[in-house]
Formats: C-alpha cells, sequence, structure tokens
C-alpha cells in the first residue's frame, strides 16, 4: 500500500514543477501536485541561540526525518492526530498542509536549559509535574514565553485552541516519556507546534527529532556524554553525529518491537 501511494504520487510529481513555499532554519518545504500535501526536505544546517550560532551536522537531515518519521507516525497510532503522511526520501516526507499555529509549546520534565538561567532551579531537577509552556513564534522578538492572558490578548489561538493544545501537550509528553524510557533515554523537555488544516482540524506539525527534544542517555552517568540532542552543538561537546544515530537506532528499534507485538 505505501509503495503504490509513493508510486502514485511520483508519477503526479513527474508533471509537476515543485514551488519553494517556505524555508526554515532547518526544513524546506515545497508543494505538490496535491495542494493539501507538502513536501518537507530536512537540512543539515544547525542552528542554535536564534541563529546565531549556525553550522552543519552532517547527515542530520535524513537523520531527524527518519526519526520524526518513526514517532509522527507511533503518536498516529496512539491517537494524536498528525501532519504526517509518508516518508518518500531518506531525508524528505510528505505532509498535510496546514497553517501553523504562531505558539510554539514547550513541554519540561526536567529542568535544564533556559528554565534553570530564568529561575535559578539546578540542572537536571526533576519537577513535580509536567511544566507547560507557550512561546510566541517570532524569530524577530526572540520567540518570548507567552502567559495565557497574553496569548488571549494577541488573538493568536482562541481559549478553546489553547485548551487542545495544552490537553495535547501533556498527552503527547505521555507517551513519548514512555517510549523514549523503552530507548533507555530521558525525555527532559521538547518543543512542538501545531497547525490547523482546511477543516480547522490541529494536528501536530512540524517535527520530533534530538533538535527539538533533550534527550539524555541513561546509560550514562557523566552530564556532558549523556546528551544526545542538539545541545552537543549549542555547547561544543562534539560527537553530534554519533548521539543523533544513537538516538535513531534506538528509536526504529523501538517501533520495530511495537510492531512486532501488535
Amino acid at each position: 500500500m505505501e509503495n503504490d501511494f509513493i508510486h502514485d504520487f511520483n508519477q503526479l510529481m513527474s508533471e509537476h514543477h515543485p514551488e519553494k513555499r517556505y524555508e526554515g532554519k532547518a526544513k524546506i518545504l515545497y508543494s505538490t501536485a496535491d495542494s493539501d500535501v507538502l513536501l518537507t526536505y530536512f537540512k543539515d544546517d544547525a542552528t542554535a541561540f536564534n541563529a546565531q550560532k549556525k553550522g552543519t551536522i552532517q547527515g542530520k537531515g535524513e537523520m531527524n526525518c527518519t526519526i520524526a518519521a518513526a514517532l509522527l507516525q507511533w503518536l498516529e497510532t496512539q491517537g494524536i492526530p498528525t501532519h504526517f503522511i509518508e516518508q518518500t526520501k531518506a531525508d524528505e516526507m510528505l505532509v498535510k498542509a496546514v497553517k501553523i499555529l504562531p505558539v510554539e509549546v514547550v513541554v519540561r520534565n526536567i529542568a535544564a536549559g533556559s528554565l534553570c538561567k530564568q529561575t535559578g532551579l539546578a540542572q537536571g531537577t526533576v519537577l513535580p509535574q509536567p511544566l507547560v509552556e507557550f512561546y510566541l513564534k517570532d524569530d524577530n522578538l526572540g520567540d518570548p514565553l507567552l502567559t495565557r492572558d497574553r496569548l488571549m490578548l494577541l488573538q493568536i489561538v482562541t481559549a478553546e485552541q489553547l485548551a487542545q493544545l495544552q490537553d495535547y501537550a501533556l498527552r503527547i509528553n505521555g507517551l513519548m516519556q514512555g517510549f523514549f524510557a523503552r530507548c533507555q533515554i530521558t525525555l527532559v523537555d521538547f518543543k512542538i507546534e501545531f497547525g490547523t488544516d482546511k477543516t480547522g482540524t490541529i494536528l501536530l506539525a512540524d517535527e520530533i527529532s534530538p533538535d527539538t527534544c533533550r534527550l539524555w542517555d541513561q546509560t550514562e552517568t557523566d552530564p556532558n556524554l549523556r546528551v544526545m540532542d542538539k545541545d552537543r552543538f549549542r555547547q561544543d561537546l562534539g560527537n553530534i553525529e554519533n548521539a543523533y544515530q544513537t538516538v535513531q537506532a534506538r528509536v526504529l528499534a523501538q517501533v520495530q518491537q511495537l510492531q512486532s507485538l501488535a
């Protein structure tokens, strides 16, 4: 079935000239022959600190695309609606066209990064319950943290949508904590984005990968060696590609195991 889909899609694309619809720091979105479908290309480019630091992680595009495809597909089986359709190449996937809500949703289980800088909490402090935060998706303003009242003031989401985002964020967190734990990885925190399709339905969009999650290797005790995510790039810890490869291998192995049990 999947091969038939790709074959039919490739036939349509042979008569279509893709146009770049959007280019971000890590991905490029292209039009397809179907106006409701976009092609996402994952880049090897790496950025940090609102693009003040730039570089390249060899093979990152392929690894992140493969990890994101596996996780989004699995979340779909757990009742989370996503924009994912099909991974067509190692570094490309087809997604449903959505209007991205200008809100980045961050879920934190353990204190790290900006939470430590802004609150004085020691890195590694386990939070008593997951913390859900909302940030304005605007690089020019530095993606500021928003309160609920500010979100309502800006009118970028409705109260109903905000409640849905909160609910989805906590559900996704619970699912992914369990998934990664089975991979011997601790899910420290993560950023997700959502969009609405042409019917107004909210879908999980963008990606879930070592670029958007803080992941700590449970088999390592050294604070630097345990880092398996983009903090290796941010903090110049080295061995970035190896960390991403390890995450990919464990995620794919876990997905395969779950599929064999289904």
